[in-house]
């Protein structure tokens, strides 16, 4: 008989069937829905990986098939597929996800027009790619100027890249514009923006997905408005709430190994850190409200350049080109 262990406790998938179901087709969805809620449960309740969530809603679809109900078995292996959905995000899915992401916070800011800086910066992006282990996502990296003076930066999986005018006012050399991109950039290679969407809402929609399944009231419209709420979790996260500082330290930690590899100088990054505290004053709102405080990202970068090899200091070649683009 198949089982579904939570915690100390175990469920029988099978005595479920027979105690609700009794030819009855409404107590019958009841079990089935009761059955895909404890799969989910166990899945957030324990240590259990998406995999196990995947096998648990299958093993209920074959004891439902073999018990004569077929269409049941089918609501439940439907729900089995979002599950494993958790599992499967491509890159091109990252890219799709990501283009979505990117639309919706152009939504909120303008682009600001201007050609010469925006290559510019993407130049700089690309040396960083090309020397990472993440060279070339799907479709690439992309970096454009949000017209805004608020402090503050955006990534999306798909490799897109927001920097506000008012953030670039506060790099005083090109390895400080690296930084900055860097640190987004690292934001897309550790996948913070995806492992938001694989916690909140991948494993809502699975719980959405069988449970609607079952009453067999589910329509395109509703699902395509699943994916819409996956997009604003993602958004939500990264302009309103932010990552959490662990994520945000990793970023940082991660961005001075690729400044090193591109040959900038990744102590800019603690020059970077300084401006942004001395345009703090007494701003709350952008990077300020999102991200952990200047101070403790220089105490954590301070801490993470040790284990950082940099490359010789050839920063004054790169000041005339900082100052004609920037």
């Amino acid at each position: 008989m198949s089982e579904l262990k939570i915690k100390s406790g175990k469920f029988r998938i099978g005595n479920l069937l027979s105690k609700y179901s009794c030819g009855k087709t409404k107590n019958l969805a009841s079990a089935l829905f009761l059955i895909s809620q404890l799969s989910v449960f166990a899945f957030l309740t324990s240590c259990a990986t998406s995999g196990k969530l995947t096998s648990a809603l299958s093993a209920a679809s074959d004891i439902a098939s073999a018990a004569g109900y077929g269409e049941a078995g089918a609501v439940l292996n439907a729900g089995a597929s979002v599950s494993k959905a958790m599992e499967e995000i491509t890159p091109q899915n990252e890219y799709y996800i990501g283009r979505a992401v990117a639309a919706t916070i152009l939504s909120n800011y303008r682009v600001y027009s201007a050609p010469v800086s925006e290559a510019y910066l993407n130049k700089i992006c690309g040396t960083i790619a090309i020397n990472s282990e993440n060279p070339e996502p799907y479709n690439g990296y992309h970096v454009k100027i949000l017209d805004s003076t608020e402090v503050n930066a955006f990534a999306t999986s798909g490799g897109h890249i927001f920097i506000t005018r008012g953030l670039l006012a506060c790099t005083n050399s090109e390895d400080a514009l690296a930084g900055v991109i860097a640190h987004e950039m690292a934001h897309v290679q550790l996948q913070h923006s995806l492992k938001a969407i694989k916690t909140s809402r991948w494993t809502s929609a699975g719980i959405a997905a069988t449970g609607a399944a079952v009453s067999a009231a589910k329509k395109d419209s509703e699902l395509a408005a699943t994916m819409n709420d996956m997009v604003s979790d993602v958004v939500t996260n990264m302009v309103n709430n932010g990552y959490s500082k662990t994520q945000e330290f990793d970023a940082d930690a991660l961005a001075l190994t690729l400044m090193a590899n591109a040959g900038y100088n990744p102590s800019a990054m603690l020059d970077m850190l300084s401006q942004l505290k001395t345009a703090q004053g007494g701003k709350s709102g952008g990077m300020y409200k999102t991200h952990p405080s200047p101070d403790q990202r220089i105490t954590s970068v301070n801490s993470a350049l040790k284990k950082v090899s940099a490359p010789a200091d050839t920063a004054n070649y790169r000041k005339a080109r900082f100052t004609a683009n920037k």
